[in-house]
């Protein structure tokens, strides 16, 4: 993560100041070991639905409940009861992933980098594809709560990543009212699509987290 002033290309069209930094979460404030993936996998193979490790990789940076859906939709047996066996899947993955998260910690450096932006006075905001529930569990254990003007989850939007909604109702909360003033980061290919869909200032990857550099590269960036 960089810290002091988020730096904007030479040929940027305005030169206007960065007002809000909004970052993803898993992979990219805390590790990112699989524990998502691993649960998921779990979960819809305890309920016979086929899923490979390659597809829910696809799925990384998502919306975790419209991830569940689409596979229900796509693979349940005919005449299954596809909204009870999405809401059990997805019960099932959420109390893996709570319990693989309880003692997390930041990736190296994050809080350093988070103080530091908030002393260049920066307004930061949080997005994820996980849940309400998990997000404040994790930010609870965190003590991160103060840091952030808002933490939006897929929770708060129709459509997770790549739709660039969770990136608006950030600049809504925090009352920022232009894309040029703002900037995304994060460890997936979907929160690059996610960021370039909304026209935000600064698309930055990192590679904290699932992507390698290489797949992060094939999509629209101002940094990497």
């Amino acid at each position: 993560a960089a810290t002091g002033s988020i730096a904007i290309p030479a040929h940027a069209a305005e030169k206007r100041p960065i007002k809000l930094v909004v970052l993803d979460v898993g992979g990219t404030l805390i590790p990112d070991h699989g524990e998502v993936p691993n649960a998921m996998l779990s979960a819809f193979g305890r309920r016979d639905i086929a899923v490979t490790p390659a597809e829910i990789g696809e799925w990384r940076g998502a919306s975790k409940r419209g991830m569940v859906k689409h596979f229900v939709d796509l693979r349940a047996k005919p005449g299954a009861d596809r909204a009870g066996l999405t809401e059990a899947i997805y019960a099932d993955f959420s109390a893996q992933v709570n319990k693989a998260y309880e003692n997390v910690q930041p990736l190296p450096g994050i809080e350093d980098a988070i103080k530091q932006m908030r002393a260049d006075k920066y307004l930061l905001a949080t997005s994820t594809g996980f849940d309400r529930q998990l997000t404040d569990r994790i930010f609870r254990r965190l003590k991160w709560h103060d840091n952030f003007v808002a933490m939006i989850t897929s929770d708060d939007v129709v459509d997770g990543r790549p739709s660039p909604f969770m990136l608006f109702h950030a600049m809504e909360a925090a009352h920022v009212d232009a894309v040029a003033d703002v900037v995304a980061v994060g460890d997936t290919p979907l929160d690059l699509q996610a960021a370039n869909n909304a026209g935000v200032r600064g698309v930055v990857g990192v590679y904290s987290g699932a992507a390698t550099e290489e797949r992060l590269r094939r999509e629209k960036f101002t940094h990497m």
